[in-house]
């Protein structure tokens, strides 16, 4: 990483800005999707390989490269504590005209090129040819999947949310990148049969979910100080999520008018967002989000106890339901 912002750097010292929010872009974070695929190579039945650990952080760029172009649709202020790279960035221009817009094109571009290191890291990880030729489809498989749900997302923003149009943008534009399809990427590159790859999927796909409803409980509920981030932008942006899609279903008349009402507006203040708050934990939305996060935690481990996995996978495999399903960040 180190050696690549200082290739850039090289071509201009300009860039100086850029290169700081690739490094911001991938300091910090969970570092969960690197983790799924190391363990989905695990527990296929190989042993612990470095190439495999830099095959596994080609993840955490793509992450790292989704978490910017996300923070960009959303116009989200804050990233881990620190301003999201749109906002660094409008600083490195001439003040001006334009020069909101100048900052987001830079991170833009900043996405652009983790996406892009992402790749590189993946095929320079020292894994054998045809290892890599094994797994190298699923990135095609990843990145359409990946801005489909983000897509989604964005084409039903605002409109009438329903359970099931949530759940399915949740599946596309987190669940199978964050979870499934890691251990596809660890499992395909260690040769695992279709049966293991099958058992993936049913472990994957509800704790991916499970991931998302949390994320969106904290979107709503979260405290900044500790997830790093807005806890607005889901109410502001009017986002398609369950929570909201259960708030709108479970209110009373004059509580779903005033959620309505409130909706994507930007000029919220701290009062009228937490009335808003209020409703959606009135109408019994929050409950039931956390209803749904434990049905698929439970998914998740059946899954997981039905794979019949080396042991020391399958520990690691069980924490890391924790890990996705009881946060705070």
């Amino acid at each position: 990483m180190h050696q690549e912002t200082a290739l850039l750097v090289a071509v201009d010292a300009q860039l100086e800005p850029v290169a700081e929010q690739l490094c911001a872009a991938v300091a910090e974070g969970k570092r969960l999707r690197a983790a799924f695929a190391y363990w989905g190579w695990r527990a296929s039945g190989q042993p612990d390989s470095e190439a495999m650990v830099r095959a596994a952080a080609a993840m955490e760029l793509v992450h790292a490269a989704a978490v910017v172009h996300d923070d960009l649709i959303d116009d989200s202020p804050i990233r881990r504590g620190a301003p999201t790279a749109h906002r660094a960035l409008r600083h490195a221009v001439a003040d001006g005209p334009g020069c909101e817009a100048q900052g987001r094109s830079l991170a833009l571009l900043v996405g652009d090129l983790l996406m892009s290191w992402a790749g590189q890291v993946f095929a320079g990880c020292g894994l054998p040819a045809a290892y890599l030729a094994r797994a190298r489809p699923l990135w095609a498989t990843l990145a359409r999947e990946l801005i489909a749900g983000e897509c989604m997302e964005i084409l039903r923003a605002r409109l009438t949310p329903s359970a099931e149009s949530s759940l399915e943008i949740i599946r596309y534009k987190t669940a199978k990148y964050t979870v499934e399809h890691p251990l596809h990427l660890g499992g395909y590159l260690a040769g695992a049969p279709p049966a293991l790859l099958d058992s993936f999927t049913a472990y994957g796909v509800p704790l991916g979910e499970a991931f998302q409803l949390r994320d969106d409980l904290l979107g709503v509920f979260g405290d900044p100080q500790r997830t790093g981030k807005s806890n607005r932008d889901d109410l502001t942006g009017a986002k398609p999520t369950a929570l909201l899609a259960h708030a709108l279903t479970g209110a009373t008349p004059a509580d779903r008018a005033h959620l309505q009402a409130g909706l994507g507006r930007g000029d919220l203040g701290a009062a009228e967002l937490d009335q808003l708050r209020d409703i959606i934990e009135r109408s019994g939305a929050r409950a039931r989000v956390e209803e749904m996060i434990a049905q698929r935690a439970t998914a998740a481990r059946t899954a997981l106890e039905r794979a019949a996995l080396p042991p020391q996978a399958a520990a690691a495999l069980s924490e890391l339901i924790a890990a996705a399903c009881a946060r705070t960040s």
